[in-house]
């Protein structure tokens, strides 16, 4: 494998930062951590020796719109290499001895843990976060503060695990990455492919496009909508399917489908075999 910039939503402790070391870490990769989403997308786009890890979506908290925006976006001309998953498992980090009266959280954990916090912690303040590495950054600095975190962010912060995992109201928490690319890149393996289209504005466009898949019981495991910004509505879309645009029968199934479209780009065709446990 080629050395490489990874680079991550951070700060480092996000879930991100942990996918990242455990796909690339033991190559000599340099791990750069960058606040946002966007931040991620802009400077894999500027350098063809990088790749970026951004969360797609999550199991119960639904798709990061972010990330598919910058997809979508023509400008950044990124690629999707593979699709990576954790099995996220929360923490509740701090120092052991302190009197808890604030509790940072990022606010999708804030919302699974709701339960276990009103139980324990009723009187806390909650105060939400960019991410949970940002949560444990904080409470490390606050002197009656604890965080719903990662519990790999203990040990960059220099926190106490105090429990894990914490019992929440969902018994699975899986989250998925695009492991991203300015660069066009053949994938071995591949069984998903990842479409950037933009329909015609008239009744029926979907179903013409998504017709000839189905015809051929191409099964579609992700479909998301954003508006095109500067054209009120209009549509562009990322559409996953389970195959590879290797495999003929789907060459054939987007070479009908593309009639239908105003615009068509294959965003990658990928593995994404990869399934992590947290720590």
């Amino acid at each position: 494998m080629a050395v490489c910039e990874i680079v991550y939503l951070g700060p480092p402790g996000t879930f991100a930062w942990e996918v990242a070391k455990k796909r690339y870490g033991g190559h000599g990769n340099e791990f750069v951590g960058e606040e946002t989403v966007a931040a991620v997308c802009r400077r894999v786009s500027k350098k063809r020796n990088s790749k970026g890890i951004v969360p797609i979506d999550n199991s119960s908290g639904g798709t990061i719109y972010p990330s598919v925006d910058a997809l979508l976006d023509e400008r950044l001309g990124l690629h999707i290499e593979e699709e990576l998953s954790i099995d996220v498992k929360l923490a509740f980090l701090g120092k052991k001895g302190r009197v808890i009266q604030r509790i940072y959280t990022h606010f999708a954990p804030k919302r699974h843990c709701s339960k276990w916090l009103s139980k324990h912690y009723p009187k806390a303040e909650l105060i939400e976060t960019s991410s949970t590495a940002a949560a444990a950054r904080e409470a490390a600095h606050d002197s009656s503060a604890a965080a719903i975190s990662n519990r790999a962010a203990a040990s960059v912060y220099g926190l106490d695990v105090l429990t894990h995992p914490i019992p929440t109201s969902i018994t699975t928490n899986v989250t998925h990455f695009f492991v991203v690319s300015a660069g066009c890149h053949q994938q071995p393996r591949a069984c998903k492919t990842s479409l950037a289209v933009r329909l015609k504005n008239r009744p029926g466009s979907l179903c013409d496009f998504l017709r000839p898949l189905s015809d051929v019981k191409i099964n579609l495991s992700r479909i998301i909508s954003r508006p095109i910004e500067g054209k009120p509505r209009e549509f562009a879309f990322l559409i996953d399917v389970d195959m590879s645009a290797e495999n003929p029968v789907l060459a054939d199934a987007m070479a009908k489908s593309k009639k239908y479209a105003s615009l068509m780009r294959i965003l990658g065709s990928y593995p994404c075999s990869r399934n992590y446990a947290s720590a």
